[in-house]
């Protein structure tokens, strides 16, 4: 296991003290030693976080780009048409999530068997980091090589590489503490939104507590596609007008893809309820900042289209709206404030994604 405050004191005596990315469990303590000792941008997306780090260079500091494998696919388009016409070096991390024989979750299983096949497809030269300091900086002095050349160099970071570290009080995520917890939100959100309805939850501990809360075949349990939650209730909603769907995001998430609210409103389903619980954080991937404490959420939604936009500030408030929603349909959002915190031994969905998409269809007398 490499010392991170060590291995990163390298980095920043080689200069590199400019760190962009999204956060992964696996490189949380880099991100920490990243957030509390240099300059670290918390990007939307991966691909935004390439294009930061790309502007840094110019501006004549050495960046590192972090980010979890399964999101290699978003950088892939700045990694090759940004960095590799204009000769913008880069160093990256990016993690091994679904290494083989880790047992890892599903959604990392196939980026698990690919992501080093995807580097070398966009000509991007990597290595296993290793958990060696010595090795290590000796694979960074190997690394500058490239570097110097104009050509990005990535490490593949396995699990249990970085040593603790604990991001600083004054670096924690600007926190709600007197808000309700995302439990009794859900448990709120299913009550007004009654059985009939789908439950759409974004990756995460929303879609564990969704199911903690009862496995229902109306349920979906997003898991990967961070962002695509609300696009996936977008495409439900135009398919089965008769159905009310519940799309259930994060603010994590509704930045990466902020752009889909433009696209939800222009088409305006008959009866989309999209509820934002926002707790201002990256929760299951370490606990770092998200940039939500700057966003107005209800005034967002307005401003891409949304009909009708609001607040809510207990469970009593959400229960009220969306059993409203469901009588009146339409396209609604709203944003409800959570505390960070999950119970104790969540529990993990056992039933497997092709399952819930398949149960789900059923659910709506899908027969094809």
């Amino acid at each position: 296991m490499l010392d991170t405050s060590l291995f990163g004191a390298a980095l920043k005596k080689e200069g590199f003290d400019f760190y962009s990315g999204v956060p992964c469990s696996f490189l949380k303590d880099l991100i920490n030693y990243a957030v509390n000792e240099a300059e670290y941008v918390m990007a939307a997306n991966e691909g935004d976080g390439a294009a930061v780090c790309a502007g840094a260079w110019l501006g004549g500091r050495r960046p590192v780009l972090l980010m979890q494998n399964s999101g290699l696919g978003n950088a892939v388009s700045p990694l090759t048409s940004l960095n590799a016409v204009f000769r913008i070096p880069v160093l990256g991390f990016v993690s091994l999530r679904g290494e083989a024989g880790l047992g890892d979750e599903p959604q990392h299983e196939l980026m698990g068997l690919i992501t080093g096949k995807m580097l070398e497809v966009m000509d991007i030269e990597w290595a296993f980091l290793s958990p060696d300091m010595d090795t290590a900086l000796a694979q960074l002095a190997g690394a500058s090589k490239y570097l110097r050349e104009g050509k990005p160099f990535f490490y593949v970071v396995k699990k249990g590489t970085f040593s603790k570290v604990a991001l600083k009080d004054d670096k924690k995520p600007p926190a709600f503490t007197d808000r309700p917890c995302r439990m009794d939100m859900l448990r709120a959100l299913k009550e007004g939104g009654g059985e009939d309805a789908v439950y759409l939850a974004t990756t995460g501990f929303t879609g564990r507590e969704l199911y903690e809360l009862g496995d229902d075949p109306n349920n979906l349990y997003m898991v990967g596609s961070l962002g695509c939650v609300s696009s996936l209730g977008l495409g439900l909603s135009l398919a089965r007008p008769d159905k009310k769907i519940i799309v259930i995001d994060g603010d994590g998430s509704i930045l990466m893809r902020t752009g889909s609210l433009g696209v939800n409103s222009y088409y305006k389903p008959a009866s989309l309820l999209h509820v934002l619980l926002d707790n201002r954080c990256h929760e299951t991937t370490g606990g770092q900042f998200t940039v939500s404490a700057g966003v107005n959420y209800p005034l967002l939604a307005t401003a891409f289209g949304y009909p009708r936009s609001i607040t809510v500030q207990s469970p009593e408030e959400l229960k009220e709206e969306s059993a409203a929603w469901k009588r009146d349909g339409g396209l609604l959002f709203i944003h409800a404030p959570i505390r960070t915190g999950s119970p104790e031994h969540l529990a993990r969905p056992l039933v497997k994604p092709p399952q819930v998409a398949s149960r789900l269809r059923s659910f709506l007398g899908v027969t094809q």
